[in-house]
């Protein structure tokens, strides 16, 4: 009987099966581009999600900021190369150690002749620079810049050819691999995702951690890590600005470099919209610091100028763009911050350590930091998902 069943069936030619088989090709890849659509749509739309909670999330607070302005010059009043160095790794640590938000680099010997032009060399899209300005600029940036970073950031160059022998910052965005915080700095890697699948970012961790946003490889981002995650060696952040650390828990997060090509534009090129609330200008011929009542001067950003061998008194008049016969009226203030000084002379280093510490009781910032817990104070080493703190929890 099953074998007159078979017999009576009908055989498919060869065409009707490819022509079935075509069919269900069809269907297939129908389905599966549909599939795709859908996923992608999902994806887009968590996307917005996360955008919409980051910005609610990114309030970053206002902040008041401490900025100094310093001439390249200094560094060709030292000997030698490792005492250009030291020199610039001393203007960094005082930054670092009194909290300085941004250090302007400033040329106070006036517009490059044409001899000059001729020697110097052009660096990147930093324009026609002094020696001087380049060299203690790419300092300031290199101790600046987390350890496990500089690799990434600072190829092998003449200027930072002592640079190891200096005193390192040990600031607290300068995370050690067993370190615990909620913010780390980090560098976009090559390395490839699925689409969609957004970033890894190397942090100075075993592994690198991964952020919804694609990005171009090579840049350097802040990263906000979520503690108690469930997987510690598939950690997920979120890229946030450069600002949000301090302003959300008040550590400091470093400082900023700029460079500018004449006294004028410290004040022209401002990072800051509003501008700078208080300039103070420092010299031997200004106002005794001692009649500085505490806590007088309020700021929300800050600017305290240096000058070099010469004093700010020449920086002043070799600028074609200013025409102002007495130094004080550039500034609101104009302070001696070292009276009834013992030497002769102050070094531009040995007076920024001076006029930081003796500031530290005159300024009052308008906008005071609240110092919560980041978690960063202290290496801590992680033994297993338990032994994270409770007050990392956000």
């Amino acid at each position: 009987m099953f074998k007159e069943e078979i017999a009576s069936t009908p055989r498919k030619t060869w065409k009707e099966t490819n022509r079935e088989l075509k069919e269900r090709r069809k269907k297939w890849r129908e389905e599966r581009l549909i599939k795709k659509v859908c996923n992608e749509e999902v994806m887009k739309n968590e996307l917005k999600k996360e955008a919409v909670e980051e910005s609610v999330n990114f309030n970053v607070r206002k902040v008041s900021t401490i900025s100094i302005a310093v001439p390249g010059s200094i560094l060709d009043n030292a000997q030698s190369h490792e005492l250009r160095t030291y020199v610039a790794g001393q203007i960094a640590r005082a930054a670092c150690i009194y909290k300085v938000d941004e250090i302007i680099v400033y040329d106070d010997k006036g517009e490059i002749s044409e001899s000059e032009r001729k020697k110097l060399k052009v660096d990147g899209d930093l324009k026609e620079r002094r020696p001087g300005c380049l060299q203690l600029a790419r300092i300031l940036q290199y101790l600046e810049c987390p350890q496990y970073l500089r690799k990434y950031f600072f190829p092998i160059h003449n200027d930072l050819q002592y640079a190891g022998l200096l005193n390192p910052l040990d600031a607290p965005h300068h995370l050690r691999q067993q370190d615990i915080s909620l913010f780390r700095e980090g560098v976009v890697t090559n390395k490839p995702l699925k689409t969609g699948k957004g970033s890894l970012i190397n942090v100075g961790l075993l592994n690198d951690v991964r952020v919804d946003k694609i990005l171009t490889s090579g840049l350097r981002v802040t990263v906000k890590i979520p503690p108690n995650q469930e997987n510690p060696k598939k950690l997920k952040g979120i890229i946030v600005p450069p600002t949000l650390p301090r302003s959300e828990t008040g550590i400091y997060w470093g400082y900023s470099v700029k460079l500018v090509s004449s006294f004028s534009e410290i004040f022209v090129q401002c990072s800051y919209p509003e501008g700078y609330d208080i300039s103070i200008g420092t010299s031997d011929k200004g106002t005794s610091i001692d009649s500085i009542a505490s806590r007088s001067l309020k700021y929300k950003h800050a600017l305290i100028v240096f000058g070099g061998l010469s004093g700010i008194e020449e920086a002043i008049e070799v600028d074609s763009n200013l025409d102002i016969d007495d130094a004080s009226l550039a500034f609101n203030v104009y302070l001696n911050t070292c009276p009834q000084q013992g030497s002769r002379t102050i070094r531009t280093e040995e007076a920024i350590l001076l006029t930081l510490a003796e500031l530290r009781t005159k300024l009052d910032p308008e906008y005071q930091l609240v110092n919560q817990p980041q978690c960063s104070q202290e290496s801590k080493t992680l033994k297993s998902d338990d032994d994270v703190p409770d007050e990392c929890e956000t």
